[in-house]
C-alpha cells in the first residue's frame, strides 16, 4: 500500500431547482462532470431563463444559503452539491416574477355572444347539432312534465294537510320522525285548522288570527311547504328561516319539508331518550 486515499462519489447528483419566474419547484438529476455554462444550459429548459442572464445560488439541504455558483468553467462537482440540495435562479433578463403563474396578465381572447352564436366549431354548434342537454328539446320536454307532475303531486299532498295534523316525516337519508303540523301553504289554508288541534274558536277573530300565524307563503324556496314541529329536537330551527318567523316553537325542534315527505294520521308522541343522555 502507497498509503494514498481514493475518494468515490456518484457521477450524477440530484437537485432541487426553483426560480425567481416560478413557484414551482423541479426534481433534476445532473452529471457532476458538466461546467457551469452547461448546467445553465439545462436549466434554461426547465426554468425558461436565458443561461446568459442567470445567477445561480446553492443552498444545503436544510435550505441554508452556501454560495454562489458563479464559474461558467469550473465543474459542477467541484461545487459542495450534494443529493436534495437545492439550486436557486435568479432571473436577471427583466422578467417580472408570477409571469408564467399569474392569469390576470395573461391576454384573453373575448368574443360577443351573437359572435359566438355564429360560429360552426363551437361547443354551443355542437351540442346543438348532437341534440345535447337544453338542446334537447324532446329531454327537455319530458323533464319539465316531469316537474309538473311533481308539483302536482306536491299540490295534492298539501292539500291533505291541516295545521294541527299529527304526522310522521320521511326524508330520503334521514330517520324517520313523528310531530306535529305547524304550518301550511295558505292557498290550501281555507280547510287547514285541524278542529282536533283547535277545538274552540272564539270568534271570527280569533280565528283569523290563529290562521294569519300558522299559514301563508314561504320566502326562502319556491313551491310548496310544510312546516313541522318535532317531538324531540331532531329539527334545523325554531320556525324561522333568514329571520322570519313562520310558526314557533323552541330552537331545533322546528323544520319545513316537503308535502310528498309528510304523512298525516294518528302518530302517537314519542320519547326519543335524549333527555337521559
Amino acid at each position: 500500500m502507497d498509503g494514498s486515499v481514493t475518494v468515490i462519489t456518484n457521477p450524477t447528483v440530484s437537485v432541487r431547482v426553483t426560480s425567481t419566474v416560478s413557484d414551482f419547484e423541479a426534481n433534476r438529476r445532473f452529471n457532476r462532470g458538466i461546467t457551469i455554462a452547461e448546467f445553465k444550459s439545462k436549466l434554461e429548459l426547465i426554468v425558461g431563463t436565458p443561461a446568459a442572464f442567470m445567477d445561480l445560488e446553492l443552498f444545503s439541504t436544510s435550505d441554508k444559503f452556501l454560495q454562489k455558483l458563479d464559474n461558467n468553467e469550473a465543474l459542477l462537482g467541484s461545487y459542495h452539491v450534494d443529493d436534495d440540495c437545492r439550486i436557486h435562479v435568479t432571473d436577471c433578463s427583466g422578467t417580472q416574477s408570477g409571469e408564467f403563474t399569474d392569469l390576470s396578465k395573461v391576454e384573453k381572447f373575448e368574443i360577443s355572444d351573437e359572435a359566438y352564436e355564429k360560429r360552426a366549431d363551437s361547443i354551443r354548434n355542437f351540442k346543438k347539432n348532437m341534440k345535447l342537454g337544453r338542446f334537447n328539446e324532446e329531454n327537455r320536454a319530458k323533464q319539465e312534465e316531469a316537474l309538473a307532475k311533481k308539483e302536482e303531486e306536491e299540490k295534492a299532498a298539501a292539500e291533505s294537510i291541516a295545521v294541527g295534523n299529527r304526522c310522521k316525516v320521511q326524508v330520503p337519508g334521514q330517520p324517520t320522525k313523528i310531530g306535529t303540523v305547524m304550518f301550511v301553504d295558505s292557498r290550501f289554508s281555507n280547510s287547514c285548522i285541524s278542529a282536533k288541534y283547535c277545538p274552540i274558536l272564539i270568534n271570527r277573530t280569533s280565528m283569523e288570527s290563529l290562521f294569519i300565524q300558522l299559514s301563508g307563503t314561504v320566502d326562502f324556496k319556491p313551491g310548496y311547504w310544510v312546516g313541522v314541529k318535532y317531538d324531540e329536537p331532531l329539527g334545523k330551527n325554531d320556525g324561522s328561516v333568514n329571520g322570519k318567523h313562520y310558526f314557533k316553537c323552541e330552537p331545533n325542534y322546528g323544520a319545513f319539508v316537503k308535502p310528498l315527505s309528510v304523512t298525516v294520521g294518528d302518530f302517537p308522541e314519542e320519547d326519543y331518550g335524549l333527555d337521559e343522555m
